[in-house]
């Protein structure tokens, strides 16, 4: 998703590639974030062979910063709770 937001769109062979999955584990994904309205699939037809184009929308974006802001809360507490437990002024 950090991905799509930041290209705003790319073809799911793009995607495939820079993520690392088959596409059959890519379209799973896909699948349920459609589904959740977060991206929209769409075939775009080429002079060579149909392409298979895939958008962010904008409940997806709200939805990934959101995301975003409860991981950076989690850390912010993680790294207050271990400076808690550093011992202080010890050699």
């Amino acid at each position: 998703m950090l991905l799509l937001a930041m290209r705003r769109k790319m073809y799911f062979s793009e995607l495939q590639k820079a993520l690392g999955l088959t596409p059959g584990n890519l379209g799973s994904h896909l699948k349920k974030l459609e589904e959740a309205g977060y991206v929209r699939i769409r075939k775009v037809l080429t002079r060579i062979r149909p392409l298979t184009l895939v958008r962010i929308e904008p409940e997806g974006e709200v939805a990934l910063y959101e995301h975003m802001e409860v991981l950076r809360t989690a850390l912010k507490r993680l790294r207050a709770h271990r400076e808690a437990l550093r011992p202080s002024g010890g050699l």
